[in-house]
């Protein structure tokens, strides 16, 4: 296969990740099987009464993927794109991800095929009702619990609890996370992702004895985990000197101001009073503009993807210069693309541990919801940094005493985990 992996082929390469950790280590042959298919798909027709009196029918789905450590979660992504191929690899990467960091949760994904930059927000709030209408038999604190992924938000969380309220009768905040802070969210929650990619970055820097002010930062992709860790890391020292999103990119060799990207976008935004619209980083002025390929080829130090996955495949992998590659989206780079890295000996921060501080702040809302607690924004943010520390240095440590690349190290130590679970549930015998 070259080029860019599609989505008919998109689970066939995540599984071949499984595959190899079966290979490299001791795993029973029924845990294996267990793992090589989900544990539930559900596809659902989400039908919508327009503003104009016409009724649209969306197709969506919603995936758990082996529910062994605990109930699924894992967001909800409203995109024209979205089918059960790629929600299925979407849930299979949340199952591993959940293990990798040691949180007690098994793969959940959902989506809607849609472009909600063609909706209002009444149409907006109608779809996400009616996909919680849809899935309501197969979600709730103890079974699945979404969450915000690609074009959905804290607002659209915050719908989608109302609805499952509604329909369960009765207040069940710990059925959805990522909800607004007034409605049982977490605090720390928005930022949680960007704030979680940061530390992963910031520890394999110390590793390598390297200061942010001396770290040169590309990151493809402006929008919530990328601008979160783009101004976190512009304000620890790094130099950012480029983003991009759909319509383009644009670079500063001097380094770029994320909070002045955004705000510029935000006011352009509050101009079309949509809650989603056209407007690009490349509304920035005093700044290079280039097509958004360009973006991945620059020669800086950590090219931080943060779009959609496949974005560096067999096919463009060659051009890539980065001395690193930090991965906020799910699935950024091909497993093709992944060994050709390898290879050259650049290192991948995979995003399996990389994009896992949203999971973990969703868990602690999940905690909070159950406990009716509510935690302070300082102790949110403590409390991620000292796991993600944690879980890293383990995977960093295998890493280095098993020779194998990070992504091969934190695929073992969350396939370890579910396995071993597998196996303590009973019913399992090796097949040799």
């Amino acid at each position: 296969m070259s080029g860019q992996t599609d989505h008919a082929n998109l689970f066939d390469d995540a599984r071949s990740r499984l595959e190899e950790v079966c290979q490299a280590i001791d795993i029973q042959g029924d845990a294996r099987e267990r793992l090589m298919q989900p544990s539930l798909s559900l596809q659902v027709s989400v039908p919508v009464r327009m503003d104009d009196g016409r009724l649209k029918v969306f197709p969506g789905w919603r995936v758990q993927y082996n529910t062994t450590l605990g109930p699924a979660k894992g967001g909800i992504r409203f995109h024209p794109d979205v089918n059960q191929e790629e929600v299925t690899t979407l849930s299979f990467w949340m199952a591993v991800k959940c293990a990798v960091v040691d949180l007690p949760y098994g793969g959940g994904k959902g989506g809607v095929k849609v472009d909600p930059k063609q909706l209002s927000k009444l149409e907006l709030e109608r779809l996400a009702r009616g996909y919680v209408r849809a899935i309501a038999d197969i979600m709730g604190p103890d079974r699945d619990i979404p969450a915000p992924d690609v074009n959905t938000n804290a607002t659209v969380m915050g719908w989608m609890a109302d609805e499952f309220d509604h329909l369960a009768r009765g207040k069940v905040p710990s059925a959805i996370t990522g909800k607004p802070p007034e409605l049982g969210g977490s605090l720390g929650r928005v930022a949680a992702t960007g704030r979680g990619a940061l530390h992963v970055l910031d520890l394999w820097a110390a590793r390598e004895k390297r200061k942010p002010e001396e770290t040169t930062v590309a990151i493809q992709g402006f929008g919530n985990a990328a601008y979160h860790f783009a101004r976190l890391a512009h304000d620890q020292g790094y130099r950012i000197v480029a983003v991009s999103d759909s319509k383009g990119a644009i670079y500063s060799e001097e380094g770029l101001d994320p909070d002045a990207i955004m705000e510029q976008k935000q006011r352009n935004m509050r101009l079309h009073e949509m809650v989603y619209c056209d407007d690009s980083v490349c509304i920035a002025e005093n700044v290079e503009k280039l097509d958004r390929d360009e973006l991945l080829t620059l020669e800086v130090d950590v090219l931080a993807l943060a779009a959609l996955e496949n974005q560096v495949h067999e096919d463009n992998v060659d051009r890539v210069k980065a001395g690193a590659l930090l991965e906020i989206a799910n699935g950024p780079v091909s497993s093709r693309a992944d060994e050709r890295l390898e290879e050259r000996g650049v290192p991948v921060l995979p995003d399996v541990l990389a994009n896992t501080g949203g999971v973990i702040v969703s868990y602690y809302e999940w905690v909070q919801n159950r406990s009716g607690e509510r935690w302070p924004e300082e102790e949110i943010n403590r409390r991620l940094a000292e796991h993600l520390e944690r879980q890293s240095e383990l995977v960093f440590e295998r890493a280095e005493q098993e020779e194998i690349s990070y992504r091969r190290a934190a695929y073992r130590q969350g396939i370890e985990r579910i396995a071993h679970a597998i196996e303590l549930r009973g019913n399992c015998q090796d097949s040799e």
